[in-house]
Order: structure tokens, then C-alpha cells, then sequence
């Protein structure tokens, strides 16, 4: 019997999935988690910094889904887990590992859950969060400078070059699989909205 609900907010990068769940995890009550797929990207510290750089990590393969499937199934289970801390200033792991207690309900945060067929059948309810390409790219440099390191040219140019294509290869196509869609930003009424629709499910 399962220990743990999941539900999935999806989307592209800087389309408000964070935010979102922050929100979903305030109105949900007690008993809630929240596990964010930027915790299980590899690690690359037996690469070059140079070619770290080099990385597509706007590509599902950036991410070690091995991992990912172990924690999710250890809560699944009843099984408290130890998630990897991702340094997305030099793309490596740190040595100390995060503990992750279980929960009644899990809200997953990231850009491919419902990618892998796997994943999806573990997810009670998913939401895909629609936002425009230019409010998108907007945040991402926001983010990107102030907590990544980044500069504003560098951005700009993955998000053209990397972000946007892998976007409409890997991150569009899951719209199919949602449960439910919004548009980000979400208005009051279609945040109640969305947060009964998380409670009944």
C-alpha cells in the first residue's frame, strides 16, 4: 500500500512551477512534502568545468532518473529518503545528502515529470502550467543572475539555443498527460480552483 500521493506540477522553465507549489503547499494542509526534479540533475564533477558548461541541461537525459525512481518508490513505501543537494553554480553534488520524510501528500516540481510512462503512473494528479515564451525567458534570467551565477548574455543565449528548442521537444508534449492546465500568472479563482481539484483528487 502506498505511503505517499504525488502530485506533478509541469512546465516550461520560469512558467511559475515553483511558486505554484509553494501555494499548493501552504493549502494542502498538513502532512505535505515538496521534492523538486532539480535535486536529481548528475553530477559532473568528473568533468572539466569547461565542458559542464557544455552540458544540455534542458535535455531529460541531464537528469539521473535512477535515483529519482529509488526515493520515489522508498516513499511510496513508507521509507523516509536522503535526496542529493545540486550545485547548479559548478553542475556537482554536494558530499552531504538532505532528509526527506514522508508524507501524506508529495508535490513534484519540474519540467519532465511526465515524460517517463513510469513516472506518470505513480502520479495522482498532475498540472501542466502554460506561460508565454517571453514572461518565460524573462525569469529565467532573473533567476539565473541573482542565484546562479550567470550572466545576462549567457542566458539569453541557452535559452534560444537549448532552452526553447528542448522546450518544445520534451516539455510541450506532456500536455497531453496533465491532469489539469493553467496559465501562469494563475488568478485567485483558478488557484482555488486548481487547489480543490488537488484535494479531491
Amino acid at each position: 500500500m502506498s505511503h505517499s500521493r504525488f502530485i506533478a506540477l509541469v512546465g516550461g522553465s520560469g512558467s511559475g512551477k515553483s511558486w505554484l507549489a509553494a501555494q499548493l503547499l501552504a493549502g494542502l494542509g498538513p502532512e505535505v512534502g515538496l521534492l523538486s526534479l532539480d535535486d536529481f540533475y548528475h553530477d559532473l564533477g568528473h568533468l572539466p568545468a569547461a565542458a559542464r558548461e557544455e552540458v544540455n541541461f534542458d535535455d531529460p537525459a541531464a537528469i539521473d532518473w535512477n535515483t529519482l525512481r529509488e526515493v520515489l518508490e522508498g516513499l511510496e513505501g513508507g521509507t523516509a529518503a536522503q535526496l542529493p543537494i545540486y550545485d547548479f553554480a559548478t553542475h556537482t553534488r554536494q558530499a552531504e545528502t538532505r532528509y526527506f520524510a514522508t508524507a501524506r501528500v508529495i508535490v513534484l516540481d519540474g519540467l519532465w515529470l511526465l515524460h517517463h510512462a513510469w513516472l506518470r503512473e505513480k502520479i495522482a494528479f498532475s498540472v501542466f502550467v502554460d506561460c508565454p515564451e517571453e514572461e518565460r525567458m524573462r525569469r529565467r534570467i532573473e533567476r539565473d543572475v541573482l542565484t546562479r551565477g550567470r550572466t545576462v548574455a549567457s542566458v539569453m543565449r541557452q535559452f534560444a539555443n537549448q532552452v526553447q528548442p528542448m522546450h518544445a521537444r520534451f516539455v510541450e508534449p506532456q500536455r497531453q498527460w496533465a491532469t489539469r492546465r493553467v496559465h501562469s500568472p494563475l488568478s485567485e479563482t483558478e488557484h482555488a480552483e486548481l487547489l480543490a481539484a488537488c484535494l479531491a483528487s
